[in-house]
């Protein structure tokens, strides 16, 4: 009953994470309001972002030039490098804008399970750019779980010896979480990463 052209629409929003049915047709229908010069600007914004968007030559980032501003930036701390597993995570912490060093993306985990061994990352372009670039300070921000873990430790072990300083992201127990439902990885890290008070 629904025109082929607006169900493709709607199914083409549900390929989109977290997008379900009832989201996609919201979104479809809301595209059916917008006047046509609107729909024009969102067909190009997607179409730009496939074109013109790709990783920094640098620190690996997403960026539309060949080298990303952040990596281009002079002011920025030359001494520490934060290591993300994911592009996004480089934009949420530029947002809260409390590190102002350098940033270098890996591409994803170790993870053996799904195949994914230490040389699939691209650690090999980290490890290069810490010896070139002489960083005082490399903190781990990448997922806290097994997979996480086994990156850091696989990194650690690298670069030990190099005269750098190898910290991680704090993590543990959140404000206002009760206790029996939080996972036994947290509560071992919580235990471990412990502060006094």
């Amino acid at each position: 009953m629904i025109p082929d052209s607006l169900n493709n629409l709607i199914e083409s929003f549900k390929m989109l994470p977290g997008v379900g049915e009832k989201s996609a047709e919201r979104f479809a229908y809301a595209v059916l309001d917008l006047d046509e010069d609107m729909v024009s600007q969102f067909a190009e914004s997607i179409e730009n972002i496939k074109n013109n968007i790709k990783r920094c030559s640098i620190c690996n980032s997403l960026t539309d030039k060949n080298i990303c501003s952040i990596c281009e930036d002079k002011t920025r701390d030359n001494n520490a490098l934060f290591v993300v597993d994911d592009p996004k995570n480089v934009f949420l912490f530029e947002k809260l804008n409390m590190f102002h060093g350098k940033y270098h993306v890996l591409n994803g985990l170790i993870n053996p399970l799904e195949g994914i061994n230490p040389e699939d990352i691209g650690i090999d372009l980290l490890i290069k750019r810490v010896e070139k670039e002489k960083f005082k300070e490399v903190i781990f921000a990448l997922k806290p779980s097994i997979e996480g873990e086994t990156t850091s430790l696989y990194i650690k072990k690298i670069l030990d010896g190099m005269n750098v300083t190898i910290t991680r992201l704090a993590s543990g127990v959140p404000i206002g979480a009760d206790m029996e439902y939080i996972d036994s990885l947290t509560l071992e890290r919580a235990l471990s990463d412990r502060k006094e008070v």
